[in-house]
């Protein structure tokens, strides 16, 4: 019996925080309300108040699910590979494949999580998980000799983080319109190559 009730919590409570990705997702945090979030959970408004504080926790537990499940299938996809290109292009892909998957969790994570307060030391934790991951990889390449050491490590952490934030930010505004995943490798491809010109490529003809 205390199985089964435990099992109704767990179903409702994860129940609740899906129903109130859908609705910040579509109204926006500050407009949001318990009470639409309760009805597209399926629940009373009251039953709400028996697993969450109010709806800045709710976002927050919110964050927190998503980015343990996050952080575990990139961890397992940088795994599956070898060599350090392959990982980061693994880590990219899966980055890229989750938000494509769940597009309240991209609008959420892009468009309202960087401007809510009392959430930041959670988004600087998200953070330094990822740098670590792109510490590892870069790390690695630099030991295989196909990375640079002389780089300001730092400095290409951010930029790769930004990039990436970058491509998926214009798939939100486009409405999730076209294949995110696409984006993989012209953005490793980049990050390994960078845009200075090879000596024998041709300069392009422009016209005035």
């Amino acid at each position: 019996m205390l199985k089964e009730r435990d099992k109704e919590k767990t179903e409702k409570y994860y129940s609740i925080l899906n129903g109130a990705g859908a609705v910040f997702a579509k109204s926006g945090f500050h407009k949001s309300t318990i009470s639409q979030i309760a009805a597209e959970s399926g629940v009373a408004d009251g039953t709400i108040y028996l697993y969450f504080k109010n709806k800045d926790d709710i976002l927050y537990q919110f964050l927190k699910f998503k980015s343990s499940l996050f952080f575990t299938k990139m961890r397992d996809a940088v795994k599956s590979a070898e060599s350090s290109e392959l990982k980061l292009r693994n880590l990219i892909r899966c980055h890229l494949l989750e938000f494509q998957n769940d597009i309240d969790m991209a609008v959420i994570f892009q468009s309202e999580v960087r401007y809510r307060r009392g959430i930041e030391s959670h988004i600087k934790d998200i953070s330094k998980m990822y740098f670590e991951i792109l510490s590892e990889i870069l790390e690695q390449g630099q030991m295989e000799g196909v990375i640079r050491n002389d780089l300001f490590v730092g400095l290409v952490k951010r930029f790769m983080l930004g990039a990436v934030e970058g491509v998926i930010n214009t798939w939100v505004a486009a409405d999730g319109k076209y294949d995110l995943v696409q984006m993989v490798d012209p953005l490793v491809d980049l990050y390994m190559d960078g845009i200075r010109s090879r000596h024998n490529d041709k300069p392009l003809m422009t016209s005035h």
